[in-house]
């Protein structure tokens, strides 16, 4: 199920955003769209990433840039978070 293809436009329509949506993140590299026999598709896996997107993007009114800056604050702190974890364990060693 991970690796599962929705269409765009199936998921556009359902989700009431527009597909032009989709492009600026595609476009932003903010996620990966895949075309098979001229159908554009998303994985399975970037379905939470785009709908926290939207919801920054509809809901909130952020722009594509503040999106993409929100993105990245969330990789590094995600990072940082995976490193206080390892200097944890390695601390727990010495004790």
């Amino acid at each position: 199920m991970q690796n599962e293809l929705i269409i765009v436009s199936e998921y556009c329509r359902k989700c009431h955003i527009e597909p032009s949506f989709i492009d600026l993140l595609q476009e932003g590299g903010l996620i990966d769209v895949t075309t098979e026999d001229g159908e554009r598709y998303l994985t399975f896996t970037q379905l939470p990433d785009v709908e926290r997107y939207s919801r920054m993007y509809y809901d909130l009114s952020i722009n594509m840039e503040g999106i993409d800056a929100i993105h990245h604050l969330l990789q590094r702190m995600e990072e940082m978070q995976r490193e206080l974890h390892e200097l944890r364990s390695q601390l727990r060693l010495f004790r």
